[in-house]
């Protein structure tokens, strides 16, 4: 095991390759267990269960997502908190990466065995908050080891590894043989990944002196971050949520846009094959574009032009509806997300206000990320059903991401 410094000293020290390795492939697996199910497994259970639920799919499946995110809101802040908080032997992030991972897989074993809706939610439900439990001690490590002028190239590192996981849920979610496979491979995946950073790293933990004095009022109180006390906090929270938000609504629907709108004959297949393109192009700029801002001292004009272009290849999919127009599409999402998963992370750890709440203040800024999966579905169904399909739901999309792209400006105490 490697040595670890103070807990809440500003790290100075640059971490060793094989800690970035071990930490991105835990980051992976835990979005394994998201996304094979997101992309792949969650629609399949809805068009299995529709039938005898009597609903539509979309609104089984908008339903189903929904709720898992609400769950996710919550989650993220309260374990990253109990993190900040946690003197246990094995340090303050290792005990919920662990107890994260495999509560994560135990919730999609429950899943593959959901008979009906409610059990369906049930699992999802679980699945998220348990997974968000080692995502919050996964994100928190990075500010905790790293210092600020490499944490753009660590941020790639775990970019790279987030949309690897996306890619590989997906494929295990498609050629593991049935939903219940899928379910139970994305299990798997989910608990090994995680096994060499808690196994061969050691954590952080809080001297005594560091540790705060307990109060449930102070604790609850703690998680509203104030606009005002911090505003560059706040501004890079919307800016994430917007962006994130347009990127929600591009992927929550792409398995049925490819089967009723493109006619694809395969649209399991589509959707991997669009999620491998977009995975290319965004393994070939999330590493480079955080070590070009690292270099470059500056954050907000990559923040800015990775939203505007991942505004432009929505667009694309709203005036370009074909199969070839879907891979361009892709592709270019990808360029625009890699440079801005990178960045926006570097950026986001740049503006938090203290080293004691580290887990805690990521965890409200990672709200940007879940309310997206609340807020989309709530605009997409009524878009798609009622207000004139997956064109105007594109164009929708395209605009709030352009909105996300702009607010960038109004950070100040960033470059």
């Amino acid at each position: 095991m490697t040595t670890a410094p103070a807990a809440l000293a500003e790290p100075v020290e640059p971490v060793r390759p094989g800690w970035t390795a071990a930490l991105a492939l835990a980051n992976g697996a835990i979005w394994v267990g998201w996304f094979g199910p997101l992309q792949i497994l969650l629609a399949s259970q809805a068009k299995d269960l529709a039938p005898g639920a009597g609903m539509p799919k979309e609104s089984i499946l908008a339903w189903v997502t929904g709720a898992g995110a609400v769950v996710s809101l919550f989650a993220n802040p309260l374990f990253g908190a109990l993190s900040d908080r946690t003197t246990a032997r094995r340090g303050r992030r290792t005990p919920w990466i662990v107890a994260g991972a495999a509560g994560g897989a135990l919730s999609l074993l429950l899943l593959a065995a959901a008979g009906g809706v409610w059990t369906m939610a049930l699992g999802w439900c679980l699945a998220q908050l348990t997974l968000n439990a080692a995502f919050a001690a996964v994100t928190a490590a990075v500010p905790d080891r790293v210092p600020r002028g490499r944490r753009g190239a660590v941020g790639g590192w775990l970019g790279a590894a987030q949309i690897l996981g996306v890619v590989g849920g997906t494929g295990l979610a498609t050629v593991a043989g049935g939903v219940a496979a899928g379910y139970a491979a994305c299990a798997v995946f989910t608990v090994v990944g995680v096994l060499p950073y808690v196994l061969r790293y050691e954590d952080l933990r809080l001297a005594g002196a560091d540790r705060p004095a307990w109060s449930p009022r102070a604790f609850l109180t703690g998680f509203w971050l104030s606009p005002r006390r911090h505003p560059d906090l706040g501004w890079a929270w919307l800016t994430r949520f917007l962006i994130n938000l347009s990127n929600a609504l591009v992927l929550l629907y792409i398995l049925y846009y490819l089967r009723d709108r493109l006619h694809y004959g395969d649209p399991d297949e589509g959707v991997l094959v669009l999620t491998a393109v977009n995975g290319v192009t965004l393994l070939a700029t999330v590493v480079v574009g955080g070590v070009w801002s690292d270099r470059a001292g500056r954050r907000k004009p990559f923040v800015i032009w990775s939203g505007v272009l991942m505004a432009v290849a929505t667009a694309a999919l709203a005036a370009w509806q074909t199969w070839p127009g879907a891979i361009v599409a892709a592709a270019v999402l990808g360029v625009g997300f890699g440079v801005f998963t990178s960045v926006d992370f570097a950026l986001m750890t740049d503006v938090l206000p203290t080293a004691l709440d580290r887990g805690k203040d990521l965890g409200v800024i990672n709200v940007a990320n879940a309310l997206p999966q609340v807020a989309a579905p709530a605009l997409a169904a009524p878009i798609v059903t009622h207000l004139g399909g997956y064109r105007v739901l594109y164009l929708v999309s395209a605009v709030i991401g352009l909105a996300g792209a702009a607010l960038v400006v109004r950070i100040r105490g960033v470059d």
